[in-house]
């Protein structure tokens, strides 16, 4: 078991290599949009990928819409790193969100010294688990597993919708996706644990807009996205959105 002090470098390097291609033959026993999904999420012959490293920028909503760089490592057998820097009025803020075996901890500081927030523990850890849940998007060979079940319900216009069922970190993951015509996925969104409101810590919608994909070492997913809570309501763009990324590499081991 890892610590949760690891950095992005021993996550990184931890990954396993699964010595196996992708061959959409395999995926014969799934609901066609299931297939179409992943078949346009993975060429044929990529090696299967155990993680993902990724660059990225954006902008991110604390009070005000604030400019972030960052870097993340999604290792799918321990958890993810996401080390970023955001600047607020000129000031950086550096810090990280994780989820490493089992364990939560999110540690920001102002100019790197000055504690902005650090949380741990098990709601903290909880919330993270939704998190890794959801970027499974940027890593779909583990949504080829036999672990993984999927059902499709009636299309609207063009679109299809999906949901996929599986278990990560201790915690089932219930995650719909619309894709359209193509497999290009079009949306997210899942039950991720949270207080936003200040109540007790519960399961509020979660999710996101993904507006252009890109293809990196065989695998096509998506480049920008508009992420937050009460997806799917009014609420979302109103006081939910607080995440917008444009992912500009990804490297897949």
């Amino acid at each position: 078991m890892m610590t949760k002090q690891i950095s992005l470098n021993t996550l990184w390097d931890s990954a396993i290599s699964k010595d196996r291609v992708f061959h959409s033959d395999e995926l014969s026993h799934l609901p066609e949009a299931a297939r179409r999904y992943l078949e346009h999420a993975i060429a044929p012959g990529t090696a299967i990928a155990s993680a993902v490293r990724l660059q990225m920028h954006g902008e991110i909503k604390l009070k005000s819409w604030i400019p972030f760089k960052a870097e993340q490592v999604i290792c799918w057998e321990h958890g993810l790193i996401w080390s970023a820097t955001a600047w607020m009025k000129g000031l950086p803020i550096v810090g990280s969100d994780r989820i490493i075996d089992g364990v939560g901890a999110m540690q920001w500081k102002l100019l790197g010294i000055f504690p902005v927030m650090i949380a741990s523990g098990s709601d903290i850890t909880r919330s993270a688990v939704g998190r890794l849940q959801s970027e499974s998007i940027c890593l779909p060979s583990v949504l080829c597993g036999d672990d993984v079940l999927w059902t499709t319900t009636d299309s609207s216009h063009s679109d299809s919708n999906l949901h996929s069922s599986f278990l990560v970190q201790g915690e089932r993951a219930e995650l719909d996706f619309s894709i359209d015509q193509t497999g290009r996925l079009k949306t997210f969104k899942l039950p991720r644990w949270n207080n936003l409101d200040g109540s007790e810590f519960h399961y509020m919608d979660f999710g996101g807009i993904l507006e252009e994909e890109g293809t990196f070492s065989g695998y096509t997913i998506p480049t920008r996205l508009r992420i937050g809570w009460y997806f799917g309501t009014e609420r979302f763009e109103s006081e939910g959105e607080f995440f917008r990324a444009t992912i500009d590499d990804a490297i897949y081991r």
